[in-house]
């Protein structure tokens, strides 16, 4: 059972701006390319940075409003320098948070949470930029078919890692959330099956009717 890598899901035909890309330049590449922020590369096509739509956003935010109605916002110090920027240098967030194309959904997923990012330039063993993969791309995976999450449930979790005879338990899969029902012979298999039917990429949530024929709860499955 294995969740499925950055490699599968990124984006590979990046768009990438230099660290003297102008602000114009960096506009009309976002606009033209339908894309809400492109990763800027040095001399050797690796990722220093990432100007996004809100870096930009910025040098407008920091002009005056002729209405008056709305205050100019007091910047921090880092702020104001990027809303003075010209150049894509001056302008992105860096350094540049970066994912591996090994890395499974799961590690992806934690590091833009911890480092509150929308997106990960992907780079290889030098540094150099593969892809990138974005948030929406990690959601891809709640697209998969009911059938393939079924069947991976079937087979990997519960004949493969598990070693149980699949016939023993029903596995209905709706819309991704996950029935499941029969039995088993201890008690304390049921939170092992249902923990694992949870990791499976696709899955919305776990429901369990599981009947067991020993009750061996002072006695925690240990898998030998």
């Amino acid at each position: 059972m294995q969740h499925r890598t950055v490699e599968e899901l990124m984006t590979r035909d990046v768009v990438r701006a230099r660290r003297d890309t102008p602000f114009k330049d960096l506009v009309r590449l976002l606009a033209e390319n339908d894309v809400t922020a492109v990763p800027v590369v040095d001399d050797l096509d690796r990722p220093v940075g990432v100007v996004s739509e809100a870096d930009l956003l910025r040098k407008s935010a920091d002009q005056a409003d002729p209405s008056g109605r709305v205050p100019i916002p007091n910047l921090e110090a880092w702020e104001r320098a990027k809303a003075e920027g010209s150049r894509a240098e001056e302008l992105m967030s860096a350094p540049a948070v970066c994912a591996r194309p090994e890395w499974n959904v799961v590690e992806a997923a934690r590091l833009m949470e911890a480092q509150h990012v929308k997106r990960l330039p992907v780079v290889d063993e030098a540094d150099r930029l593969l892809g990138i993969v974005s948030r929406g791309d990690l959601l891809r995976i709640f697209l998969r078919r009911d059938d393939a999450i079924r069947d991976e449930i079937t087979q990997d979790v519960l004949r493969r890692t598990m070693g149980l005879v699949p016939s023993e338990l029903t596995v209905e899969v709706r819309e991704g959330r996950v029935t499941l029902g029969g039995a088993v012979e201890y008690r304390s298999l049921i939170p092992v099956i249902e923990q694992l039917c949870r990791g499976v990429d696709g899955v919305v949530s776990v429901t369990e009717h599981i009947a067991y024929r020993t009750d061996d709860a002072q006695r925690p499955y240990t898998g030998t």
